[in-house]
């Protein structure tokens, strides 16, 4: 069996008169992420962490934002596609782990419905999945409330598909 490794970080610009995703979970906001797609940080960096974890490159490779037809695209669309990917390549996944990074909005309440959201598009058990959400205690970018960031990390393996 082989098992493999990926990390993926992403960050966003929070800015008036955007919906705030994450997770593929709408956050009730006063702001939402600045990006091509729905910015959903949190999916960015699950993409790129299973795009690492097989050698595949970056979100940013396939889904580029000078094409028109991501414009606006949920970003759960983007995580079926690598998923996809991850399962044409023998792959399976054994677990996620991730760490959202705002200041603002407080995301306790929304742990569980994001990680329910992602299971439910990767068709694997919630207990498979770790979300955690984290302050910047003040501190930079996103301590001052401009942004939010996602780090996540995913291991999988090849050979019992799940």
């Amino acid at each position: 069996m082989e098992y493999r490794v990926g990390i993926g970080y992403d960050i966003h610009r929070l800015v008036e008169g955007r919906k705030l995703f994450l997770g593929g979970v709408e956050i009730p906001y006063v702001k939402g992420l600045l990006g091509h797609s729905d910015a959903d940080v949190l999916l960015h960096a699950l993409c790129d962490a299973l795009l690492g974890a097989l050698s595949l490159g970056d979100i940013g490779e396939h889904f580029p934002d000078t094409d028109q037809k991501y414009n606006g695209i949920s970003s759960v669309e983007l995580l079926k596609t690598v998923n996809n990917l991850v399962r044409e390549k023998g792959f399976s996944i054994n677990n996620i782990d991730a760490v959202v990074i705002a200041q603002e909005p407080h995301l306790e309440h929304f742990k569980k419905k994001i990680a329910a959201r992602i299971s439910s598009v990767l068709g694997i058990e919630e207990n498979s999945l770790n979300i955690k959400a984290k302050t910047n205690e003040g501190l930079d970018d996103i301590g001052r409330k401009e942004g939010i960031a996602a780090y996540v990390v995913v291991s999988v393996n090849k050979g019992v598909l799940k």
